[in-house]
């Protein structure tokens, strides 16, 4: 039975969902060595600038910043080093599909703990021209606008 219950987010990536238009979101495990999952723990690392790529049948993590671990020796780990994703075969291969086919790029969206595993929210996202961040912005703040009139007048005719 593992020591911790629930789900436990260590980072997320917030300009991912800004800079990429997502498509489809699929959850993979970490392997990951004893330094970096105690740093882990301690709620550091940082998805700036990550990705994953798929090579030789294979899913990696690369550029994604875990910090060395503060009590660790000479067994630390390099901060930035590509990780292994863990997929099976058949979610490999649709995603390495879905790339190929070109536009499609993979993008790490949160880093987490579930059950006391290590665990990444990968994301197939299509990368947002500047227009179209421009136009989900506006879209976003009138939203907010008419909430709040909607709010207002509510609270007026009470």
């Amino acid at each position: 039975m593992p020591r911790e219950q629930g789900r436990k987010v260590v980072a997320s990536n917030r300009r991912a969902r800004h800079d990429y238009t997502i498509e489809d979101t699929i959850e993979a495990g970490l392997v990951l060595t004893g330094t970096e999952v105690k740093s882990l723990r301690q709620g550091r690392a940082s998805l700036i600038d990550g990705y994953a790529y798929i090579d030789g049948g294979e899913a990696y993590l690369d550029a994604v910043h875990i910090p060395e671990y503060n009590q660790g020796t000479w067994t630390n780990h390099p901060p930035r080093r590509t990780r292994k994703l863990l997929l099976h075969k058949q979610q490999i291969l649709k995603l390495g599909s879905r790339v190929k086919e070109g536009g499609y790029t993979l993008v790490p969206l949160s880093l987490y703990f579930n059950d006391g595993k290590a665990k990444v929210e990968l994301a197939l996202a299509k990368g947002k021209r500047e227009y179209d961040k421009r136009h989900a912005l506006r879209e976003r703040q009138d939203r907010r606008e008419a909430e709040r009139a909607m709010s207002s007048r509510r609270h007026l005719g009470e």
